[in-house]
Parts: structure tokens; C-alpha cells; sequence
């Protein structure tokens, strides 16, 4: 109970370093002024990938740990997710942060932001989205049993998309 803790303060503390905490990075991002946000999250995604395989070494995953896979939803989601953030400027993470540094003008609109999202989401969740979670199912899929290659290979694909983004962006000096 306390290591997630732990690593939700790392990185909201990381977010807030690296400015992501103002909205003016994530617009950046959106209009392909500053890449701060992909190289954040790139090497979020890349970390977060060799721990999972460290621990899956280690046996300390199982197959029932495994999210099932809701492939049209985590479209749709992804897509409203990433409207919304190019909309207001925020994402839920830096939103959060934002707050949490004082920035004021967060607290409202993101309060408001989230329990509409709610309700929004509950109210529809059994008319539309229940149906839609159906399509594209599949029970705890992992990228490993998939396509038969070991989780080492992905993990260290995603560190050499992190590092390409590093120097891409480094390289156009975005």
C-alpha cells in the first residue's frame, strides 16, 4: 500500500519539475512548440515498461494482475481524453499538480471538469458504453502472448522510442 503512494508522489513531484504543471506546456505539446510532455511520458511509459519486466522475472506478477483489454473503448477513451486536454490545456495528472502547486485557476475548472466527466460517464456507462467495452474484449492480452516474443523485447523497444525522442527533438531543437 505504501510503494504506490510513493511512486504517485515521485511523479507528481516530477511533473511539477519539469513544469508540466502549467497549461502552457500541454497547449505547447498540442501546437508542436515544446516537447516536454512526450518526453516525459515516453520516459514514463519506458521506465514503467523494464520495472514490469523486472517484476514479472521475478515472479512477482501474475497472469491475473493482467487489466483486461477493452481495445474500441481504450479508443474512444483515448480520443475524448485527448480532446479535452487540447481544449483545456490540462491533463488529469498535470491538472492536479497544478492545484497542488496553487495555481487557483485549476481548482475550479478541473472540479468541475472531473465531476461532469463522472457523471457524464456514469449516467451512460450501461445504455452505451457497456456495449461498446464488448467490442475488442479480451481477457488479460499482453503484447507478449500476442505476438510470441518475450516482454524484454518491448521494453526495450519502448527505451529506444524514448531515446529517439530525446534526440529527435533535441536535433530540431523543439
Amino acid at each position: 500500500m505504501l510503494l504506490p503512494l510513493i511512486i504517485g508522489f515521485i511523479f507528481g513531484f516530477l511533473l511539477q519539475r519539469t513544469g508540466l504543471g502549467h497549461s502552457y506546456k500541454v497547449i505547447g505539446q498540442f501546437t508542436f512548440r515544446d516537447n516536454t510532455m512526450l518526453k516525459f511520458m515516453v520516459s514514463a511509459i519506458a521506465f514503467g515498461m523494464i520495472t514490469i519486466s523486472l517484476f514479472a522475472d521475478e515472479n512477482m506478477l501474475s497472469a491475473s494482475s493482467m487489466p483486461d483489454t477493452y481495445a474500441l473503448g481504450n479508443i474512444i477513451g483515448g480520443a475524448i481524453l485527448g480532446i479535452g486536454m487540447a481544449i483545456a490545456g490540462v491533463c488529469p495528472g498535470t491538472l492536479i499538480t497544478g492545484i497542488g502547486q496553487g495555481n487557483i485557476d485549476y481548482l475550479v475548472p478541473g472540479v468541475l471538469g472531473f465531476l461532469t466527466g463522472g457523471v457524464l460517464f456514469g449516467y451512460s456507462f450501461n445504455p452505451y458504453f457497456l456495449k461498446l467495452s464488448a467490442i475488442g474484449f479480451s481477457k488479460g492480452l499482453t503484447l507478449e502472448q500476442l505476438t510470441g516474443a518475450g516482454h524484454w523485447m518491448f521494453s526495450v523497444e519502448m527505451l529506444i522510442i524514448a531515446a529517439s525522442a530525446f534526440l529527435i527533438t533535441r536535433k530540431f531543437d523543439i
